[in-house]
């Protein structure tokens, strides 16, 4: 059941459903609490259901059904396999988190809601997932702080802390909201010739990060037991961390994503999954889903 609801921030008009505890605009990404009265349902060890606001939920609930589809129940009841290591962060390991906001504010092709996007993600991960601020870096053209402002050396800094000294039960997170482009593979590691990219807000002096580095940086160095969940929310991201297979909805099966040169793109012993906002070839724009990779 759906009911009607007006940004109080954007005015913005849209649907949302009703056993949805927290709702997110879609225009301008503020968190709007669901007032609507509804029954109550036990907590039970592992359940998150309808209390993960939306946007997220249904991301982790795709990756989760790809993971293991055959069992997977229904949204109301929903419980993230073991496999997705999401259900075990409140009681295994060390929690370390990058969340990464670029609004490109004094260029023409600006954003709206990354950074808003960035405190959502920040305020689910403590609320519902028990990550520490000081287990966080938050990056955003609006930190005080230099170090924080998303650039190119910085965030390749901050990936770099992410996996540093990284052990067995450690639960690491990178959140990306900004632009996203591709240029032409040289390496021939891509099935489609095209090297994925991230956009810091120097990307035009200092240029792109490309998901060779990414890959390189925080997903070979994890060790067994690792757990790396990246959410990449841009433009031509379906696998922007290169990892060896992507699922496919349409055919609802996973498929091989191997360098045609042959190299392996693999972890040390840890898993990596990635839920992009769009694949490779499209822009986030013109999607309603996303696109799911593991190693």
């Amino acid at each position: 059941m759906e009911i009607k609801i007006i940004c109080h921030r954007c005015k913005q008009k849209f649907s949302a459903s009703t056993t949805t505890e927290i709702i997110i605009c879609p225009q301008c990404r503020t968190v709007i609490p669901n007032r609507t009265p509804r029954k109550q349902s036990p907590p039970s060890g592992g359940h998150y259901g309808s209390s993960i606001p939306s946007l997220i939920d249904n991301l982790l609930k795709k990756l989760c059904l790809a993971l293991k589809p055959a069992t997977a129940p229904g949204l109301s009841s929903f419980v993230y396999p073991k496999s997705c290591g999401l259900d075990n962060v409140g009681t295994l390991g060390n929690k370390r988190a990058v969340l990464c906001g670029v609004s490109y504010k004094k260029w023409k092709y600006k954003l709206k809601g990354t950074i808003n996007d960035v405190f959502n993600m920040r305020a689910l991960l403590i609320q519902y997932y028990e990550y520490r601020d000081e287990n966080m870096l938050i990056l955003t053209e609006e930190q005080p702080d230099a170090r924080l402002i998303p650039t190119k050396a910085n965030i390749e800094s901050s990936l770099k802390w992410l996996v540093k000294d990284c052990r067995s039960g450690d639960s690491l997170v990178f959140y990306y909201s900004g632009h996203g482009l591709r240029q032409p593979d040289f390496e021939d590691d891509e099935i489609d010739g095209f090297d994925e990219t991230i956009c810091p807000v120097d990307f035009l002096k200092e240029g792109m990060i490309v998901d060779n580095d990414i890959y390189k940086t925080i997903v070979q160095p994890l060790t067994e037991g690792v757990r790396l969940h990246a959410i990449v929310d841009a433009c031509h991201s379906g696998t922007i961390l290169d990892l060896e297979h992507y699922y496919d909805n349409n055919e609802q099966q996973w498929k091989d994503n191997k360098p045609p040169s042959g190299a392996r793109k693999q972890t040390s012993g840890g898993k990596a999954y990635c839920i992009s906002a769009c694949e490779d070839d499209q822009v986030a724009a013109d999607t309603t889903g996303s696109y799911l990779c593991l190693i």
